[in-house]
């Protein structure tokens, strides 16, 4: 059995107060989610001729909504921290609330600035300025609980008793899958449809039409029932996908259950807030079909028996679940009564962060299935 850590012992002091590179690989992760946010859709770009830093010298906008505020603040509060969290053990307090605040607004000008030349995207003063609140908020809050969190081992301590040694990778891969929830999906937990995202870019860059998706569902009609039993395999594969990721991270002493819990609650409740923003607050659990409920049960059902499971076969079974909901997701024609929904509903705010919230919901069963494989070499080799 591996030994625990104490926090009270000198000798881990170095090591526990070196910077983490869990943050630091979250810090890039979060900064590269913001950039992509900011440029979507990366199109039509065009020289009007006006500098880049225009928006700086304008005057503020007369309309704006205490929602838009509220998001471009809230949206870098975690970069803030981060950015504290980031810095050297020895820079710390004002200095590192300094350096991370004039990071994160370089950052966000930078952001602005290029937008001058995306005319679907507008360059503001006023976003500029919240999101430098939001940096320096964000930042505000790490120097104040760098002590508490970093400094003093706590979490450190936690991931040391808890979780196998080198699992960084897949704690970053495991923080983003509630965030993939954000991103409208045809099924609970159906993540890495790529083939209309892959039938756009080629239709871009060739100049005509494709529809690969429609090219390899052609001659597949699938009635109301079978899409129920498609969006019943896929979230009950991409459930067990996920959370056997999870345990196959853990040590036999962690609290399993209660991070399991923890990690799925994390993600139906990012589903259901998301759900109320993109559209309104009515639709907040449209997502709960008859083949989300019969999904969610039976990998429940499954995650009961493999999570007794040697980790080798977890992490296996992992795998061959992340891929088969792939494989499905991508073969099945759109399901035509969830097309027809998102017709149906009132978009509302919060638009701007579909791209990169499409994005991730693409990404991550591949970046899931890449970490289990290269986890599962480098502890074997």
């Amino acid at each position: 059995m591996p030994a625990t850590i104490d926090p009270t012992d000198a000798t881990t002091t170095p090591q526990q107060t070196a910077p983490s590179s869990f943050v630091r690989a979250a810090l890039g992760v979060y900064a590269f989610l913001i950039v992509y946010a900011s440029l979507y859709p990366f199109s039509d770009w065009q020289n009007l001729g006006l500098s880049p830093l225009a928006y700086l010298n304008t005057t503020l906008p007369q309309y704006w909504t205490l929602f838009d505020v509220a998001t471009n603040i809230i949206g870098y509060i975690p970069l803030g921290i981060l950015l504290v969290f980031a810095l050297p053990t020895r820079v710390r307090g004002i200095a590192a609330i300094i350096l991370a605040s004039i990071s994160g607004t370089l950052l966000s000008g930078m952001m602005e600035a290029i937008q001058t030349y995306l005319p679907s995207r507008v360059p503001s003063n006023i976003d500029f300025l919240t999101n430098a609140g939001g940096v320096f908020l964000g930042a505000l809050i790490g120097a104040l609980s760098t002590r508490p969190f970093l400094e003093q081992g706590r979490l450190y301590t936690l991931r040391q008793t808890w979780c196998l040694t080198d699992v960084n990778r897949g704690l970053i891969v495991l923080a983003l899958w509630p965030l993939a929830q954000i991103y409208p999906q045809a099924y609970l937990f159906g993540h890495g449809q790529f083939m209309p995202v892959l039938s756009e870019w080629l239709s871009n860059l060739l100049s005509t039409p494709i529809d690969l998706a429609g090219w390899i569902s052609q001659g597949i009609d699938l009635s109301v029932e079978q899409y129920w039993l498609s969006e019943t395999i896929i979230t009950a594969c991409g459930l067990t996908g996920a959370i056997l990721t999870l345990l196959c991270l853990l040590r036999s002493e962690a609290p399993k259950t209660l991070l399991c819990l923890f990690l799925i609650a994390s993600a139906i409740t990012v589903k259901s807030l998301a759900t109320a923003l993109l559209f309104s607050p009515e639709h907040a659990f449209e997502w709960i079909t008859p083949g989300a409920k019969g999904g969610f049960v039976i990998g429940i059902l499954m995650l009961s028996g493999l999570a007794f499971a040697p980790r080798l076969a977890q992490r296996r079974l992992a795998i061959a679940s992340l891929l088969l909901s792939l494989v499905i997701i991508n073969a099945i024609p759109a399901n035509p009564y969830f097309v027809e929904t998102l017709q149906s509903w009132l978009q509302g705010k919060f638009l701007n962060f579909n791209g990169a919230a499409q994005f991730l919901s693409v990404l991550w069963p591949f970046l899931a299935v890449i970490f289990l494989f290269s986890h599962q070499q480098e502890q074997y080799d």
